[in-house]
């Protein structure tokens, strides 16, 4: 018997016009469209499971294909596997048909190592059949599993939400590498309604999952997109930094691509004293390629800015301090240069993100510490702060570390100082290193001393704390000269702020080649 290309362009339409004329009206792609977009340019797609579910549920209506498009083709010159919500079906449910065709799709790219690229927009588990989709190990949970195993094995996984994403099907996109989520779409456990039943409190749908919400109060979501176009192209250039993408082109000229802005405005942005505030992104402008900055949770976490970019063409992830003072919607106002919770978990995230595809990761210092106080113990800054020093202690793709202002505890640490094994780190002749700033430093050691002689210690006069407290400034001042540091081995080399791009250009060069593999050998002895 011959396959039936008449029935399979049938199957190719979904839910049919009423379907499509629905998700048009939502201001959403078909799912067929969000492929063909996403694919590279005539490229083939190997579709799996077209004819699943045939006439297979037809009390409950024609679930075409299963409710899920899923198959392998080019993005950016990388096979992926791509599985896409049929939202035009039973609004993109879940059968049993879907789950053993999603397995299947998990199963498929997990052997081949294939990157998934996951187009959420399903309303979950089809609930009148709850029973055969819920509970077993071929069933709806071992999606999930796999998520998390692919994860473990390195292998990629990108979700863009561009829909509904509810109850249990909400863990699919958080257990990807990467998350993307468009203007109007939901992400959570339960809906609006559910939420009323269940605990009796009423909220709107964007307060409860939208995507603003995500990216700016949860920090669940990566990218925050306007439309569906947008994070098709996004996803794209996400893509694009994988190590076998044929958009990695590097250069042999780096003046063939060229930064935003001129090397010279950093002159213009960033004061020698340390004092005045700046834009990190104005500053990346004059060192990254142009247009090539994917601002990962932009939104969250606004104290460290962290981005995926390119220098010369080459693929690199950036974790930078921010000297803006920021307001973010959960916390209120915080002050540049300091790391927040938020903040470092972000990095954390990244930084992990960063090992999965293999991107060297740059830091730029320009930071006063970890925040202090009541409040910022109580939310958790120690715990956050460990797992930032975590993620870059066991990083092993290649670092470099550009310290361009204050380096000062454990942000020293955390942004990946010497005693985190940096293939080069290199600084500013304005930058800073110590514990504390010399001000804070001087005035904490009178604060001390006074409250000693205060509770009946007298051997110092308030005078003679006053001159303690000067030279321990002094004493600071000298230390946190660059060129103290330099002296000592901190630094590998003191570089003009205009060089940065310049020195990031060769310093890739360098770390991009393979780390020799240990063997036993001995070489040439005698004998």
């Amino acid at each position: 018997m011959s396959r039936d290309p008449k029935q399979e362009a049938v199957l190719r339409q979904g839910g049919g016009k009423a379907g499509l004329e629905r998700q048009r009206k939502l201001g959403r792609l078909p799912a067929r469209e969000r492929i063909a977009q996403l694919l590279d340019k005539d490229a083939q797609f190997f579709e799996i499971g077209l004819w699943a579910a045939y006439k297979m549920y037809q009390e409950w209506g024609n679930i075409v294909a299963a409710g899920v498009v899923a198959g392998i083709g080019n993005v950016c010159g990388v096979s992926c596997m791509i599985i896409a919500n049929d939202a035009t079906v039973k609004a993109g449910a879940f059968f049993p048909a879907t789950c053993k065709k999603l397995l299947r799709a998990q199963r498929i790219a997990f052997e081949c190592a294939l990157p998934i690229i996951y187009l959420v927009d399903s309303a979950g588990v089809f609930l009148p059949m709850q029973d055969e989709i819920f509970p077993d190990e071929d069933d709806f949970g071992r999606i999930f599993r796999n998520n998390s195993v692919i994860s473990a094995a390195g292998i990629p996984q990108f979700a863009a939400i561009m829909g509904n994403c509810v109850a249990g099907g909400a863990y699919l996109p958080v257990l990807c590498d990467k998350i993307l989520m468009t203007e109007g779409s939901g992400l959570y456990l339960a809906g609006p309604s559910l939420v009323k039943a269940a605990i009796g409190q009423i909220v709107d749908q964007e307060e409860l999952g939208g995507a603003k919400m995500h990216s700016e109060v949860s920090g669940t979501v990566d990218f925050y997109e306007k439309t569906d176009e947008s994070c098709l192209k996004r996803l794209r250039s996400l893509v694009s930094l994988l190590p076998e993408a044929t958009g990695v082109k590097l250069v042999s000229d780096p003046k063939a691509l060229r930064p935003a802005k001129g090397p010279d405005m950093i002159y213009d942005l960033v004061s020698l004293d340390g004092q005045k505030n700046y834009d990190t992104r104005d500053l990346l402008a004059s060192i990254v390629d142009s247009n090539s900055m994917d601002e990962y949770k932009g939104d969250y976490g606004k104290t460290l800015v962290t981005t995926y970019a390119r220098i010369a063409g080459r693929p690199v992830g950036i974790v930078a301090s921010q000297r803006l003072q920021v307001r973010t919607k959960k916390e209120g106002i915080q002050m540049g240069g300091v790391i927040y919770p938020d903040s470092a978990d972000k990095a954390a995230r990244f930084v992990m993100d960063c090992n999965q595809d293999g991107l060297p990761i740059i830091f730029f210092q320009d930071v006063t510490g970890f925040m202090v106080g009541r409040d910022a113990e109580q939310s958790g800054i120690i715990r956050s702060g460990a797992k930032l020093v975590n993620a870059v202690s066991n990083s092993v793709v290649p670092k470099i570390t550009v310290v361009i202002g204050g380096s000062f505890g454990a942000g020293n640490y955390a942004l990946c100082g010497k005693a985190y094994d940096p293939r080069f780190i290199v600084a500013w002749p304005s930058a800073r290193y110590a514990v504390m700033g010399a001000a804070q430093a001087s005035d904490t050691v009178f604060s001390i001393l006074a409250r000693a002689r205060e509770r009946g210690d007298k051997k110092a006069t308030h005078e003679e704390l006053d001159e303690l407290r000067k030279k321990v400034k002094a004493s600071y001042e000298e230390q946190t000269d660059i060129r103290y540091g330099a002296a000592r081995g901190w630094v590998d080399a003191i570089i003009q702020p205009h060089e940065t791009r310049e020195t990031l250009v060769q310093l890739l060069q360098y770390v991009s080649r393979p780390m020799p593999k240990a063997r036993f050998h001995t070489g040439v002895i005698q004998v």
